[in-house]
C-alpha cells in the first residue's frame, strides 16, 4: 500500500452534503481518502480546488515482479 498526495478540482454543487458526496466520489477515483480539504474556490467558475491525501493498494503482479 502507498501514500499519494492529490489535487482535485470539483464543481461547485447546491448543498455541502452533495460537496462533498462529488469530492468522496472523485477522490475514491484516485485511491482510498485518508484525509481532505477545501484549499481555494473559485466563485466565477465555481469550482472548489481539494488536496487530499489517499492509500491505494499495490499490483499483485508488479509486488510479485519485484520479489
Amino acid at each position: 500500500m502507498t501514500t499519494h498526495f492529490i489535487t482535485a478540482e470539483i464543481n461547485l454543487q447546491e448543498t455541502p452534503t452533495e460537496l462533498q458526496k462529488a469530492i468522496e466520489a472523485e477522490l475514491k477515483k484516485q485511491g482510498e481518502p485518508l484525509r481532505w480539504a477545501i484549499t481555494s474556490v473559485d466563485v466565477s467558475q465555481q469550482k472548489a480546488t481539494i488536496e487530499a491525501v489517499v492509500t491505494k493498494q499495490e499490483n499483485q503482479e508488479t509486488t510479485n515482479q519485484e520479489l
